[in-house]
């Protein structure tokens, strides 16, 4: 194929606060990423494999979505009636709906919701589990291999990695149907065996705890030990945090999470229709990317024009525009002609998530948050709360 490239260096963002400091938690493995780019803004042994317990149930939702039929009503087997460990208490034979059942598995983590999902999804629990590697070879996971929907420790090769489980939330957050089930505190539920209705309370309790907190998963076994994924929305960027194994992961997580818009926030590289130095073309969308001071200057891009006998120039496409940060590859965005109607379609941007009120941390707002903290560490449930 022909191509033709010319380099162009990139001109220097807009400054921000301080370089980055030294950050740590107190997982044995963990993870801070940018939902939108999936930049991995800190990790500590992100990639070894370790037992994750219930984000498991992470993969179990985001499969069940993409493969299942949320209006399809769900049958209790006897394989998933009792299950150990957490539960919604669903009964041999209850029907659900699939979409309803999906909140009993994020909310109350209840592996006998997991169960009867992957079997009614994937046709069992095997065909389901297939399903889930596969999901995870497509997501680019290569230190994970799935053995059930639940995440209960059984067997030995049930594994994920921090950085792994960064990739899969990211992915699993661009789901608007996701996205709304794990924000979501407390859910009622229809129940056809009693006069009243479910009612589901969420065990994350980071979403009372940081204020933008939108997500998403606890987990906990004995062997796992305390693991927790959560996510959260300031100023239009999402950041999500993985922690494995974890003692302290509440206080962890709120601060890494103020450490990642801190020293890491969403900057706009380009903007759609913005023309490019020497060329006729203009770029087709918009591009934003989480930047440390400093690190703009390190940004270079480079034009990759289209083969014109090629299907892509026919359809309007007259070349790429490569980003490179530090020489690494973090984006490409199409060029289109000034005139192309291309142009007139809207900005492909990944990013789907609607714009808040700008958050400024004051005096006030880092008190009540240390307030929470106290509280909810003096009242906190026991380990068995966790269990999934």
């Amino acid at each position: 194929m022909w191509t033709a490239f010319v380099c162009l260096l990139c001109a220097p963002l807009g400054q921000v606060e301080a370089a980055p400091p030294v950050v740590h938690a107190n997982a044995v493995g963990a993870s801070l990423i940018d939902v939108e780019s999936g930049r991995i803004l800190y990790s500590e042994k992100g990639d070894v494999p370790m037992r994750i317990a219930s984000l498991t149930k992470i993969m179990t939702a985001i499969v069940a979505i993409d493969n299942g039929k949320l209006t399809d009503t769900v049958k209790v087997s006897k394989n998933a009636f009792g299950k150990e460990g957490s539960s919604i208490y669903l009964k041999l034979g209850e029907e659900m709906r699939l979409h309803d059942m999906l909140y009993g598995l994020m909310l109350r983590s209840g592996n006998d919701a997991a169960t009867a999902i992957a079997e009614h999804v994937g046709g069992s629990v095997e065909g389901f589990v297939y399903l889930m590697n596969e999901k995870a070879k497509m997501l680019g996971m290569t230190h994970s291999n799935f053995m059930n929907p639940s995440g209960l420790d059984e067997g030995e090769g049930h594994r994920s990695s921090a950085n792994d489980m960064a990739k899969l939330t990211a992915y699993a957050l661009k789901n608007p149907i996701f996205q709304e089930i794990v924000s979501t505190k407390v859910k009622k539920v229809p129940n056809p065996n009693e006069k009243w209705d479910y009612t589901w309370l969420n065990k994350n309790k980071m979403l009372s705890l940081f204020e933008g907190s939108d997500g998403v998963k606890t987990g906990y076994t004995k062997l796992a030990k305390r693991c927790l994924v959560s996510s959260a929305t300031r100023n239009g960027q999402q950041l999500a945090v993985v922690t494995l194994n974890d003692p302290n992961d509440w206080a962890d997580h709120s601060s890494l999470l103020q450490y990642g818009f801190k020293y890491y926030p969403l900057q706009q590289v380009a903007n759609k229709g913005d023309a490019i130095d020497g060329n006729p073309w203009v770029i087709g969308h918009s591009f934003s990317y989480p930047l440390a001071e400093g690190e703009a200057a390190s940004l270079s891009k480079k034009v990759v024009l289209v083969d014109p006998l090629s299907t892509d120039y026919r359809l309007g496409e007259r070349g790429s525009l490569q980003y490179f940060l530090n020489k690494k590859l973090i984006q490409t965005v199409p060029l289109f002609d000034k005139t192309s109607t291309r142009m007139q379609a809207a900005d492909q941007s990944t990013f789907s998530f609607k714009v808040g009120k700008p958050y400024k941390e004051t005096l006030l707002t880092r008190y009540q948050l240390i307030c929470s903290m106290m509280i909810h560490k003096m009242f906190n449930f026991s380990e068995t709360e966790w269990l999934d």
